[in-house]
């Protein structure tokens, strides 16, 4: 099959964090003679901007089942050779399609499956299903009628006898699988033809149970460990500082020119910019050796306005012109007496622990009091003696270097899942300058910082 033309289908619908690598990933492999036809689904996130920057066919639908939706991608194909791919399968190696169509040069193998191996950060239950049904021995299924289109190849010739079930809302692919066995086919599981694959197939939710079931698949297979394309320094970070015309502040330019010189000294950061309504603090922050690609609109400086709704205006404004970030740092200029590697921590734990959002904040174990629509509730283990305490509340840094994807921070609730907490130890460094702080007390603890103070 290695002269063959493959046409490889990617199902797409919201999947900005992972088609890049994806699509990267069928670029680099040793079998060059293939097509890629993208099937999306009405993303609304960067996925297909990011598709429309490598060589592929786009195909939309708008109702979407998911063996439909293989059809009508694979009519708009011309290979002699099928693959079916998830936008969140990333192949592992420059191998993956050479082995995958391999078997199918026998005319009796109706289709081929490879493996999907979790990544590092994968959910527990992901890892257990992933490397329980998956293993590392070749199989030939005769009667078996496991099949998944995850990461699976057949022939043109085979799908025009057997085409994907279009009514079925899920298992297309189980449905497949029993026709060619009922026929008198075989299926082939080959373990070579790997991919990395986001999420699992969840079969329990026991907890406990699957991080035991994982420690054992472990110690057979090797722990996973995080592939080069998520590594932390290859990733494109977009610093984002908001800053608003602020007469009252006199010391809010010296913040700002702060604020910028940490910015680019931050590991893993590609650029800065800062959003402003202001002229003068505009110009500089261009000399503080920022950008400033746009002005602010007055309706986004007002202060009621929601932080993150701005951070959503300047990702935006930036993307109209550019390459799409991975992920946003947000750094206010309150937070001049921040650690830079602190930054730079939580954008690494971002990528290596596989989270949404990495939040900076103060570990307060004391007792707490919320006022909740006026009834007063004490807040986590109350006012025993804090070494015994089991669990810790944060007080809230947003602006000292939150780290955010930037398709979870498209959504209406970007801080919904996987969030991190990354701790500053260190009450200097989280000290917020406020309007109303004294602008000699503000200059002294600057002055403090800059010759090496804590």
């Amino acid at each position: 099959m290695k002269k063959s033309k493959v046409s490889i289908i990617v199902r797409t619908k919201n999947e900005e964090r992972w088609i890049d690598k994806c699509l990267q990933a069928i670029a680099e492999q040793n079998h060059k003679n293939h097509e890629v036809i993208v099937v999306d689904n009405e993303s609304t996130d960067a996925t297909v901007k990011k598709a429309k920057a490598f060589n592929v066919k786009l195909v939309n639908v708008t109702e979407f089942r998911p063996g439909e939706a293989l059809n009508i991608g694979i009519r708009a194909s011309s290979g002699d050779v099928i693959v079916c791919l998830s936008a969140h399968c990333i192949p592992t190696g420059s191998e993956w399609l050479s082995n995958l169509i391999a078997p199918l040069a026998d005319p009796n193998v109706a289709g081929v499956y490879g493996r999907q191996e979790p990544l590092p950060f994968s959910d527990p239950h992901d890892k257990r299903d992933l490397l329980t049904v998956f293993g590392l021995d070749r199989k030939e299924q005769k009667r078996d009628p496991f099949f998944h289109n995850a990461n699976s190849a057949i022939t043109r010739s085979t799908w025009e006898k057997f085409p994907f079930d279009e009514q079925v809302k899920n298992l297309e692919d189980r449905v497949w699988g029993q026709e060619v066995i009922d026929a008198g086919r075989t299926i082939v599981y080959e373990p070579s033809a790997s991919v990395y694959h986001w999420h699992g197939i969840h079969q329990g939710l026991d907890q406990k149970r699957a991080q035991g079931v994982v420690r054992v698949m472990e110690s057979i297979h090797g722990e996973s460990t995080l592939p080069a394309f998520l590594s932390p320094k290859l990733q494109n970070n977009l610093v984002i500082i908001p800053v608003r015309a602020q007469p009252e502040f006199p010391l809010q330019a010296e913040l700002l020119k702060a604020t910028v010189k940490q910015a680019k000294d931050v590991a893993r950061a590609a650029r800065v910019i800062v959003t402003t309504d202001s002229t003068s603090l505009a110009d500089a922050a261009r000399a503080a050796g920022a950008e400033v690609p746009f002005m602010r609109p007055a309706a986004l400086a007002e202060k009621s306005v929601d932080i993150m709704d701005v951070v959503r205006h300047a990702l935006a404004e930036v993307e109209k012109n550019g390459a799409i970030p991975d992920a946003v740092v947000l750094m206010e200029v309150s937070y001049p007496l921040r650690r830079v590697a602190d930054i730079s921590s939580m954008i690494d734990r971002l990528y290596e622990e596989g989270l949404e959002a990495v939040v900076p904040g103060r570990r307060e174990r004391r007792g707490l009091w919320a006022d909740q629509g006026g009834n007063v509730v004490q807040v986590g283990e109350g006012f025993g003696p804090r070494d015994s305490k089991t669990t810790s509340a944060y007080i809230g840094l947003l602006g000292y270097g939150t780290v955010i994807r930037t398709a979870a921070l498209r959504s209406a609730n970007p801080f919904g899942a996987r969030v991190g907490v990354f701790n500053i130890d260190d009450e200097f460094a989280a000290l917020e300058f406020r309007p109303s702080l004294d602008p000699g007390t503000a200059a002294a603890l600057l002055a403090h910082r800059a010759h090496g103070g804590k």
